[in-house]
């Protein structure tokens, strides 16, 4: 069976919407230093475990630190499988680090909680999502540091064509 052409992180597509903006930033001027840094704070900031805010996060990051917009949300638009890989993960890790011993979550159970009365959900989620989004915030300051000079070294060496004169 052959791949979908239309998964975003496939071939053409990919090089399309992800490698080719890139390279078109690093061609306009933008250093592989503050791409590199747009990158992985678009990455770490779209791994939060808060569903539906890491545009938002990601337009106010780039604009007080002086970032590349297009850059900050590619990054978040390819970490959102991330986020939702580790969802349930900081969850339960936050509750391990909080010593709430009887804290089970699946994505199931939460989204019938949801379903069945979403306000209620929210209030008993709440002290749950800050729990993980703590563990998060102790993670993300490494993550970001090590992707940063990943990228920072990858992008460097990224060869553009010569500018015609």
């Amino acid at each position: 069976m052959a791949p979908h052409a239309s998964f975003p992180y496939e071939g053409r597509v990919f090089r399309r919407r992800i490698i080719e903006p890139l390279k078109n930033q690093l061609k306009q001027g933008v250093t592989p230093g503050k791409l590199a840094l747009a990158l992985a704070l678009g990455l770490v900031i779209g791994s939060v475990p808060i569903l539906f805010v890491t545009s938002l996060l990601c337009a106010l990051v780039a604009y007080v630190f002086k970032l590349n917009q297009p850059a900050i949300q590619v990054a978040n638009y390819v970490a959102y499988p991330l986020q939702l890989a580790l969802f349930i993960p900081f969850f339960k890790a936050g509750a391990a680090v909080f010593g709430e011993s009887g804290a089970h979550f699946s994505l199931e159970q939460i989204q019938s909680a949801f379903s069945a009365d979403a306000s209620r959900a929210i209030g008993t989620y709440a002290g749950a999502n800050l729990r993980a989004v703590s563990v998060w915030a102790v993670i993300a300051p490494l993550a970001v540091v090590v992707i940063f000079f990943a990228l920072k070294f990858l992008l460097s060496r990224v060869r553009l064509p010569a500018r015609e004169a």
